[in-house]
Formats: C-alpha cells, structure tokens, sequence
C-alpha cells in the first residue's frame, strides 16, 4: 500500500454566498481572558475569515478556541490567553455570511454511498483492522521523513519487556518525534530500567518483587534527590527504556502531572495549565498523532488537535489521529468529545506497539 498524502480541496470563494460575503467582525476583548459577546467558537476544521477582501486560513488552530485578528493574520487562542483588547471573530455562523467559513470535508477523495442499512459501521472489537495496520505502515514511514509523529501514552506500554524494547526500536529508527505522558509513564519505565519492575512486578515474567510496591517510590525519590530525569539516568546508570531512548535522542518529552501522582518525577509539569501549553507545543507541529492506553491524556490531545495542519511550504494537509485502547470506551471516546476525525483500533496497546516494532522496527 504506497502512501500519499491526499489533495485539499480548498473552498471555491468566487461562487454562491462566498462571493458576496462580508468582511468578518472582530470586537475588542472587554477584559483579559473575556471574550466579546457572540463570539466565535472554533472546530476542529479548516476555517477561513474574511479580512478586507481576503479569505485566510489560520495556520495554527484547535477546537473550543477564539480567533484573534492581529497584522492581517489570524491567530487561534485559548480563552485563558485572552488579552484585554484583543480583536476577536464575532459570528455563529460558519457559511461565510458573516465573513466566516468553516470547511469540513476537505480532504475527502472519493464520494461514498451511504446505505440505510448496513452491519458494521462503527469500530469495536469485532472490526477488522488489517487495513488500518497497513495504512500505518506507511504512513509512518512517509512522516517518519516529511511529518513529525507525536505520540501520547499510558503507562501501559512500559510495563512489559517487549513492548519497551519495541517503542525503544522506534525511536531509536525515527518514528518518534515527540512523546507526551504523564508522571505514571516515566516513573514505571525508569523503574523498569532502575530496578527491573513495573509497580513492583517483574517487566518480562511478572512476578511480584519482595518489597516491590516500594520500588516505584524509590525511583522516584532518587531521582529527586538527583535533581532530574537527565541526571538520574547518568548518575545510576540507566541504559535501556522509553525514558532513557528519549532523552539519549533528544526527543522533546512533555510530562504533565495529574492529582493522583506519587512524587512526582522531577520535571513533570504540575501546572495543569502549563502542561496543556506545553503539550500543544508539540502538538501544533504534528501530522500524525497515536494516543495509546491513557482515556484522560487521549481527550486532552485530541482536544488540542486540529484535523489539518499547514506545512513550511504552505501546504495545507490532514492531521492523522489514532486511539488505541483495549476498551471500545476509551479509544472510541473522542467522538464524543468533538474530535470526529480521530480514528480508533481496539487492542491491547502494549501488542498495538510490539506490532508495530515487527514490521518497522527494522527500518
């Protein structure tokens, strides 16, 4: 299956309401993190404002969001960036007949023929995913060099052996570009590293270690007494795991804490605000993002994820999102959470990454 990237269709502005379309209003924010009286809430979709005469696409964008206009250009914001003053989108509609144009579909090869009735619409346990696995094959291999892959995980993956080993091969061959999780996801992997155990289980056999419910607190504690992640590693000479392979190829590694954390790790951001931020750094660069084994750090990803991006070279190209939860709950819970685009593969995510390492860990 060769992969390439699928044509944007752009809106034709010359035709039907488009062409006689106003300019779009923008208000001035009435107080900092205070958005103006009837003001327009963005999608995931490509979305387009006109300014004086000029339709244009906002490079950066995400859902439950605010436009601001500033120098001719179109910034998307959270409400908490806000700025008393800033001119932002005023509008409910999105056919352009108050200068705002939302654009679904617009990646969209071929018309498919709805049926009133068919089996097997939705995605579960019962789907067979042989074709999405081939598809993801390539994809990777196509963003591995034109992309930036961004991948979201649950400590799941770092309790077994062979699938640290495997997400290790993965990014060590590059599919890797950013790794966003929480504290419970490094802490166990360095614990895999540091003491052989996953919350006191054995990473390969899973046998309980004596004492082992102590292990992950003393991965932690040690690394504190370190100062940080980076040191920990050097000073107790950490050489394997997802953790250790991230930093030994400085892949950018956002840690965001939750009210539950032991510790947490040094370096693990506490701010729920801060690591929503951070988070969106990496996530604003993305082509394709895989959201695996965490319900919470899933939503919030695809929350911050638009269904396109706009490249360097001022292509405008989809944005893949994966889920992959052994729970149809979880991997199919951003549906109901505005990002429709995402879609989703029922498996235990530790045999999704082992899969994975299989076929492409060898190049």
């Amino acid at each position: 299956m060769k992969f390439s990237l699928p044509h944007y269709r752009a809106p034709d502005f010359s035709t039907g309401i488009l062409r006689k379309a106003p300019n779009a209003k923008f208000l001035p924010a009435p107080a900092d993190f205070v958005a103006p009286d009837d003001y327009h809430a963005t999608t995931i979709f490509p979305e387009y404002y006109n300014v004086e005469g000029q339709w244009i696409l906002p490079k950066r964008s995400r859902m439950d969001c605010v436009a601001v206009c500033e120098g001719g250009d179109i910034f998307v914001r959270e409400f908490r960036h806000i700025k008393k003053g800033d001119k932002i989108a005023v509008g409910r509609t999105e056919d352009g007949s108050e200068g705002i144009y939302v654009h679904p579909g617009c990646f969209t090869e071929s018309e498919s023929v709805a049926e009133t009735f068919a089996f097997r619409q939705g995605r579960s346990r019962e789907t067979a995913f042989s074709i999405d696995y081939d598809f993801l094959y390539e994809l990777l291999r196509h963003e591995r060099e034109n992309g930036y892959i961004v991948w979201v995980m649950g400590p799941a993956c770092s309790f077994d052996a062979d699938s640290r080993n495997a997400f290790m091969s993965l990014i060590e061959k590059g599919f890797v570009h950013a790794l966003l999780g929480g504290n419970a996801l490094a802490t166990h992997d360095l614990e895999g590293a540091y003491r052989s155990t996953a919350l006191g289980q054995d990473i390969y056999t899973q046998a309980p270690f004596f004492n082992g419910h102590y292990n992950h607190i003393d991965t932690i504690n040690r690394a504190r007494l370190h100062g940080s992640i980076e040191k920990f590693i050097e000073a107790e000479n950490i050489d394997n795991g997802i953790i250790y392979t991230c930093v030994k190829r400085k892949v950018p590694l956002v840690l965001t804490g939750s009210i539950r954390d032991d510790g947490p790790l040094p370096g693990v951001i506490e701010d729920a605000y801060e690591g929503q931020d951070a988070m969106r750094v990496e996530l604003s660069k993305a082509t394709t993002v895989i959201a695996m084994a965490s319900t919470l750090h899933t939503i919030a990803a695809g929350n911050i994820t638009p269904m396109y991006t706009v490249t360097d070279k001022s292509v405008v190209r989809p944005v893949y999102f994966y889920t992959v939860d052994i729970s149809e709950f979880s991997a199919n819970k951003l549906a109901d959470r505005g990002s429709l685009s995402a879609k989703s593969i029922i498996t235990n995510a530790q045999d999704f990454v082992v899969h994975l390492g299989k076929v492409l860990g060898d190049g």
